[in-house]
This record gives structure tokens, C-alpha cells and sequence, in this order.
């Protein structure tokens, strides 16, 4: 293992953490166009093939800041010599420059002004809205990075550490394809960014490695195992009943001006759906024909891991000279989760959500409209919050809000922040808005005669409703987890994202009794949607 990663520092010019580096032969721009082009890994700033922005029908390359190991910048700004996650990362770094053959103490030394070298990065790292041409979203990062760079390279030592941060962060991004005791030297970070080590039992860590390597071949044999064939066409109709229930309601908008809404249902008549999985995933030639050009060899994990990277690069940029494919799976099925694509204006829901907690065929429609449902919102309204509605029905940037509908929204928006801020957490407004929405497509049905309580539970439809929503955010977090979130994640925390919805539902209060003026009924309530 130790030979695999050194052979690979060498192709970048070597490390002089291990050894084998010499200051004059090294240069940055080969040992950078090594590490993107060849590795495709980030380094100093990142890049990727995506749709553009302003023609979502082509790709164009996206070059964007990067080059931070740790998840935020905040772990490197403002801190003592005492920080938990820097002595960590230290620790973790030093123990893996030995383990490839380093001494300790000069491993240390020279890891040290590898943090340093990250902490003049993170102090440049800054959120940029995108630029004219969507090309290089964060060109004053870019600007800065190079002026520090050519400082760096202005000396023998600043050389030096430009080198080895480099390696570092080759080496880092294949710790996981290593040995054991590489693997166990990176759980002291882990440890300190999430409150615990993080350790799997076997099967779990090779499941989910497989996943995300061939994730389209395993969610094929998921789908034919698992996946119930009632879920698809009912997850197509609760859809449709969520975005009736939007379309419904943008009358009622009183904030937003008559040609705004009526390009609101236009959009919403738009959005597009997929679910469950792509339908190639069950012929399997089409399956060999996307994995076409992937060859693994047997007892060769390490290298194996290098083909995939190099495989995904090559099909990576092949996208650049194709048309955008509106049908392209961003997730495989396996996946819990959901998403929606402003280029494409499109909501997904995997396989992998559409099970319970989230959703079951045989569930009473109030528990899945209240878990499922609100999920279906969730995405829908992604379409009209602060970032999707910049885009327009066809998916390009496009300003169709008038300006004084868009300051009514701030407005209305503001409102929620200054509420999730007594949370002490990030805000996320659409959390609210979704659960409305499924609220209103579950009034049409709630009370039927068909809709059988459920049993065990002395509990009405309504009350079933919020259950279901609670319940799919029931979760045990430690500090750490909490805060790393906050830092790196738009979400709120999980029980935020309930206790904030419901305090702001007046049905939710009538249902449950809430005393006036308590946590769940607050005086002031909240609302957009």
C-alpha cells in the first residue's frame, strides 16, 4: 500500500513529507495538471462539466474555489492552538506521512505548514454569487489564490510547502483506499468533526463503497429485490396532488403581482418527474453499455479505485460536447433522498425514499402524505425559492419575478429568519411552505369514508398527518455532527425542521390543543406559501 501511494506522489513531482521530492526538478503547473487531469482530484480550486446556467440545454466547464480539506473554512479561521479539529487533523495527517515512511517529528513540522498554507486559503474561500458567464463562479478567490501561490513560490520553503500540500491532498483523497491502519489514523478527525469514529462493520463499508462506484449495477439488484411496483404510479399521483395544491394556492398569494403568478403556474406546469429509477438499469446491455470501458481486476482494490476516478473524469468530460440529457439520474436508486435540478426543472425521487418511514403503499394516506408529502413540497418549492427562481420554466437564468414581488418575498422570508435564528441554526424556510402545501392536497381526501384510522393509535387523520412529518426526522445527533452542519449544510437541524413548521400551523395547533403563546403556537407564525 505504501509503494501504490508513494508511486503515485511521484508522478506529482514527489513529497517532501516522505523524502522523495527534489527542489529543483518540481514544478507546479505539471504537478497540478497531474493531479486534476490524471487523479481528477482538487486541488488549489475545483472544476466540473455542468449545464450552463444561461442555456441549460449545453455543458460548459465550471471552475470554482476549492483546495480545503476540512468540511468549512470556519474550522481553520480564528482558532487556538488548543482547537479540537486542527489537533486532530494534525494528528491524522502526521500519522499517515509516517506510516509512508516519514519521522515523526519533521513530519509534523512540515504538516503544520500544510494547516498554515489551508488557513491563507480558507481566508480567501468566500461564497460568490455566480459571474456573467457561469464559467468561474468565484473569480476573486481565484485572483487571491494565485497571488498567494506566486508568494509561495517565491521562496525555497514556501516551494516547499506548496509541494507537500499538494501531495497531501492526493494522499488524503486515498486514505480510504489503504490498509487498515490508514483508515484508523483518519478516524481521529472524523472523531473530532462528528463525535464519533464513524466505524462500520464490514459488509456495510463494502455496500456503500460499491454504491458509490457502481451505484446503477447495485441499484438495479435493489429495485428487483425491494422496491414495491405500486409505489411509482401512487408516488406519481401524490405528486400531481401537491402541485394541484401549489397551482391552487398562488391566487391566495397576495404578495406576489398577476404576471409573476400566472409565470409561476407556467412553471409549475413545467416541472418534470422522475421516480423510483431509470429505466435502463433493467436491461442489462444497457447496464454493461454504462459501465462500458470499467474494468476492475480481481485483489487489485487500490488501482481499481484510480481506473474508477479515471473512468468518471473521461466520462465527465465527454458530457462537454453533448447536448444536456434531461433524463440523466443524478442519484442511483439506493439513495434516501431527493432532489430538484433548476437547469432542468425537475423534482427526482429515488427508489430509496420511497419506503418507510417516507412512504409505503399500504400506509394510511395521512402518514404518507405528511412524511412523503411534505418531502413532494419540499422539492416542488425548491423551484420558487431564493435560488430556483432565478431560473425560469425551461430551466435558464432568468429574472421572471417582478422587483416588487421579490422584495415582498424578502419580507416575508425575513420572517423566518429572524424566527430560526432564536434556533441558534441555519434557516430553511421551505421546510414550512412544503408542509403546507401536503397539508392542503391531504385536505382533499382527509375524513372519507375510505380512509380507514389506523390502528393501535387513538389518532384522527390530521394528527396523523403531523405524526408521519415528525416522524421522519427523528434522529440522535452529537454536538459535534450538529455543528458541523450548521457550518456546511442549508438545512436546519432535524428538530428544528419540525419544531419550526409546525409552531407556525394553526392547524396543527387546533388539532394537538396547544396552549396560546407556547413552543408549538407561537404568537407570531410565519408564512410564504
Amino acid at each position: 500500500m505504501r509503494t501504490h501511494v508513494k508511486e503515485k506522489s511521484e508522478m506529482v513531482g514527489g513529497w517532501n513529507v516522505t523524502g522523495n521530492y527534489s527542489l529543483d526538478s518540481w514544478q507546479l503547473q505539471p504537478a497540478l495538471q497531474i493531479i486534476h487531469n490524471v487523479y481528477s482530484r482538487s486541488g488549489l480550486f475545483s472544476w466540473a462539466v455542468g449545464e450552463d446556467d444561461r442555456n441549460s440545454s449545453r455543458h460548459v466547464i465550471q471552475v470554482d474555489q476549492g483546495g480545503l480539506i476540512l468540511p468549512s473554512r470556519d474550522y481553520y479561521l480564528n482558532k487556538s492552538k488548543d482547537d479540537k479539529v486542527l489537533n486532530a487533523y494534525l494528528t491524522y495527517m502526521t500519522s499517515v506521512g509516517v506510516l509512508l515512511g516519514g519521522k515523526e517529528p519533521d513530519v509534523k513540522a512540515q504538516m503544520q505548514d500544510i494547516i498554515d498554507f489551508e488557513k491563507r486559503l480558507a481566508n480567501i474561500n468566500r461564497t460568490i454569487p455566480p459571474t456573467q458567464d457561469v464559467v468561474v463562479y468565484a473569480p476573486e478567490y481565484l485572483g487571491n489564490m494565485t497571488q498567494l501561490v506566486q508568494e509561495y513560490m517565491n521562496t525555497t520553503k514556501g516551494k516547499i510547502t506548496l509541494c507537500n500540500y499538494l501531495g497531501w491532498s492526493l494522499v488524503h483523497s486515498m486514505v480510504s483506499y489503504l490498509s487498515e491502519p490508514f483508515r484508523e489514523a483518519s478516524k481521529v478527525l472524523r472523531k473530532a468533526l462528528m463525535g464519533s469514529d464513524g466505524s462500520d462493520t464490514t459488509w456495510r463499508y463494502c455496500v456503500t463503497d460499491t454504491n458509490n462506484v457502481i451505484g446503477f449495477a447495485l441499484g438495479a439488484m435493489f429495485v428487483r429485490e425491494v422496491f414495491d411496483g405500486d409505489s411509482k404510479p401512487l408516488a406519481q399521483n401524490m405528486i400531481k396532488e401537491v402541485k394541484d395544491a401549489f397551482k391552487n394556492n398562488l391566487p391566495m398569494l397576495k404578495w406576489m403581482d398577476k404576471e409573476t403568478r400566472e409565470l409561476a403556474k407556467e412553471k409549475a406546469d413545467a416541472i418534470t418527474d422522475m421516480i423510483g429509477f431509470p429505466d435502463f438499469i433493467t436491461d442489462p446491455k444497457k447496464l454493461d453499455e454504462k459501465y462500458k470501458g470499467l474494468e476492475f481486476v480481481e485483489n487489485e482494490y487500490f488501482e481499481n479505485n484510480i481506473r474508477v476516478s479515471q473512468f468518471l473524469l473521461k466520462k465527465n468530460m465527454q458530457r462537454l460536447y453533448r447536448p444536456s440529457n434531461k433524463t440523466e439520474w443524478e442519484m442511483t436508486p439506493t439513495i434516501v433522498n431527493a432532489y430538484y435540478t433548476p437547469t432542468k426543472n425537475q423534482i427526482v425521487f429515488p427508489a430509496g425514499i420511497l419506503q418507510a418511514p417516507f412512504y409505503d403503499p399500504n400506509y394510511p394516506k395521512s402518514l404518507n402524505f405528511g412524511a412523503m408529502g411534505v418531502v413532494m413540497g419540499h422539492e416542488l418549492t425548491h423551484a420558487f425559492d431564493d435560488q430556483g427562481r432565478e431560473y425560469d420554466k425551461s430551466g435558464n437564468l432568468n429574472q421572471w419575478w417582478k422587483n416588487s414581488t421579490i422584495q415582498s418575498f424578502q419580507a416575508r422570508a425575513q420572517c423566518f429568519i429572524d424566527q430560526y435564528s432564536n434556533y441558534t441554526a441555519n434557516n430553511e424556510n421551505t421546510t414550512e411552505a412544503s408542509k403546507r402545501l401536503s397539508t392542503r392536497s391531504k385536505n382533499g381526501w382527509t375524513g372519507t369514508p375510505t380512509s380507514l384510522p389506523l390502528p393501535g393509535v387513538n389518532l384522527t387523520h390530521k394528527q396523523l398527518f403531523y405524526v408521519g412529518f415528525a416522524q421522519v426526522w427523528c434522529s440522535t445527533e452529537t454536538p459535534e455532527a450538529i455543528h458541523l452542519q450548521i457550518l456546511s449544510d442549508p438545512h436546519s437541524p432535524a428538530r428544528f425542521r419540525v419544531t419550526g413548521p409546525v409552531s407556525n400551523s394553526e392547524e396543527f395547533s387546533r388539532e394537538f390543543k396547544c396552549r396560546k403563546n407556547s413552543a408549538m403556537n407561537t404568537r407570531k407564525k410565519c408564512e410564504v406559501w
